[in-house]
């Protein structure tokens, strides 16, 4: 069970690196939790105590199905059901560019949650770039395989763009772990240019 768990979950970089950065024992909300292979393999692992929140009805009944338990929920509206700081972790993967207003939605996982870790996908990665300035079209890539007219991707940001809004909301930037397969080096060093997402662990400030 555990193994074939692991084997879904590698296909997801940012979360294997998300699984390693939550402790164990802990009380996790994940948004847009998907079919819950995340949290049931932190449940088998690190015994999390794991909420998921998803939209799509099919992969709510697959959470469920092994034991996740889901609320049905849109995270364009406010987390309501959360009281403040009633998690110890609030994760967001690869999401937040498809919300009306991700500024909302970050205030509230920093509201529910003691810490947040969100995986941003990079607009300013090189490959997108230079997509967009040598061909003139939208740029596809491995994280943003949607066409310009069917995308869900609403508000594509890069990451010095999300460092600057949480300066703007007074969320504090607790680590950076920026995610690349090649060029890790300059990934490192200059994740804005040469990382094509990147894990944040926030909080709110203060």
């Amino acid at each position: 069970m555990v193994s074939k768990l692991k084997e879904e979950l590698a296909k997801r970089q940012d979360l294997v690196e998300i699984s390693k950065m939550i402790e164990s024992g802990t009380r996790v909300l994940d948004l847009g939790c998907g079919n819950g292979v995340f949290l049931k393999l932190l449940e088998y692992e690190k015994n999390v105590k794991g909420l998921g929140i998803e939209i799509c009805q099919q992969q709510i009944i697959e959470s469920i199905a092994t034991g996740i338990p889901v609320v049905h929920g849109d995270l364009n509206h406010d987390l309501d059901f959360a009281e403040d700081s009633s998690f110890d972790y609030v994760v967001l993967s690869r999401t937040l560019q498809e919300v009306q207003r991700p500024d909302r939605l970050l205030s509230e996982i920093v509201r529910v949650g003691k810490r947040a870790i969100v995986s941003f996908i990079n607009f300013g990665y090189y490959k997108t770039r230079f997509q967009l300035m040598l061909t003139g079209t939208m740029p596809e890539t491995k994280n943003l395989p949607y066409h310009w007219y069917d995308t869900p991707n609403i508000h594509l940001g890069t990451l010095k763009d999300f460092r600057m809004l949480c300066k703007e909301m007074d969320i504090r930037i607790l680590r950076e772990l920026p995610l690349g397969n090649q060029r890790k080096i300059f990934t490192k060093v200059i994740p804005n240019l040469f990382a094509p997402m990147c894990i944040f662990e926030i909080r709110k400030g203060g």
